[in-house]
């Protein structure tokens, strides 16, 4: 069968008590044929000398210093030293189930190029996982048993940024890490989005993710949400916002207000809408809200929906669906 090199891209920083059990995991996965790039983001503890002792021991583990500062830069450091035909990340802190990498690589090499294998994943911590977190889990694994984590793109990543395998020449067509957008994981799914890479289906857990208070993606300014839906907006108006149609937006909540101005800086016309009979009238940053039942009168009009209570969603999904309207072509729920 068919051995191709898969090149494994690590960046780490500071996490020295977790690294052990993430180098393990790789040295024990079933599937041997890769190599691991693991890239130094200026550590302050002795996570660099743990690394290096590894690759001792292991010459396919190879360390280096991120040539520039932060995880999209440490990435471009270790893919410019990479060799694979298959290309993946793995997060420092994290444990690959043994099968993972064969199972990612089994997917593609009996696959034609343009396709990004996936894999289930599972959330674990000393103090427990939140009831966010297990329902953001049980919803990712959903998409990615039936390969369908595009229909849900504009509500959160649905590519976790440790659990995906691309091959080189698809990775290059999508523009690498050459971005410089955060968060850089849900940027790189867009890519893959607006590319085409068909997402394989996958009903077996391959990663487990860590979850704990210090994680990047707790502390780091680049996780918060106003970078999500600014990575959001620009996906949506490059890739679906057809200005010949009307646009609105329904809900005008925190993250409706950040669309909004979003739009209005960009100097983008739309009608506001809501469902909150308090609201109905007044005006918000210039704009009058509108009942939402302004979309029987509008178009072919399309639509933001900013309403992330989920009862609400599915009255909104029917409402749409009795005005003859699809899902990811005419409305677009971004939460």
């Amino acid at each position: 069968m068919q051995q191709p090199l898969v090149s494994i891209l690590i960046p780490f920083k500071n996490t020295e008590i977790f690294l052990p059990e993430c180098l393990d995991s790789i040295l024990s996965q079933r599937y041997e044929h890769w190599e691991v790039l693991a890239v130094n983001d200026h550590s302050s503890d002795e996570s660099r000398s743990l690394v290096k002792r590894y690759s001792e021991k292991d010459a396919r583990i190879k360390v280096f210093d991120n040539e520039g500062k932060g995880i999209i830069d440490a990435l471009n450091t270790a893919y410019k030293h990479s060799h694979g035909q298959l290309i993946t990340r793995m997060d420092s802190d994290d444990i690959m189930k043994s099968d993972k990498i064969k199972v990612m690589v089994d997917s593609l090499i009996n696959r034609e190029k343009n396709h990004v294998a996936i894999g289930q994943v599972k959330y674990f911590s000393d103090r427990g996982i939140s009831n966010g977190y297990e329902r953001y889990e049980r919803w990712l694994n959903n998409l990615t048993a039936e390969g369908a984590n595009y229909s849900e793109i504009y509500k959160e990543c649905v590519i976790p940024s440790p659990c995906w395998m691309v091959h080189r020449n698809d990775l290059d067509f999508c523009g690498a890490f050459e971005s410089n957008r955060y968060p850089e994981d849900y940027d790189l799914t867009f890519r893959f989005y607006e590319k085409g890479l068909t997402c394989i289906p996958c009903e077996q857990v391959l990663h487990l993710w860590r979850d704990y208070d210090t994680r990047t993606s707790r502390t780091s300014e680049h996780y918060a949400q106003n970078y999500f839906l600014d990575i959001k907006l620009h996906y949506f108006l490059k890739l679906e916002y057809d200005q010949n149609r009307p646009l609105t937006i329904w809900g005008a909540g925190n993250k409706g207000k950040e669309i909004a101005k979003g739009l209005l800086n960009k100097n983008i016309n739309f009608y506001w809408l809501c469902d909150n009979p308090k609201k109905i009238g007044k005006e918000i940053y210039g704009k009058k809200m509108l009942p939402y039942t302004v979309l029987e009168v509008l178009d072919n009009p399309q639509s933001i929906v900013t309403v992330a209570n989920e009862e609400a969603q599915i009255m909104i999904h029917d409402y749409f669906l009795k005005l003859g309207q699809s899902h990811m072509k005419d409305y677009f729920f971004f939460c």
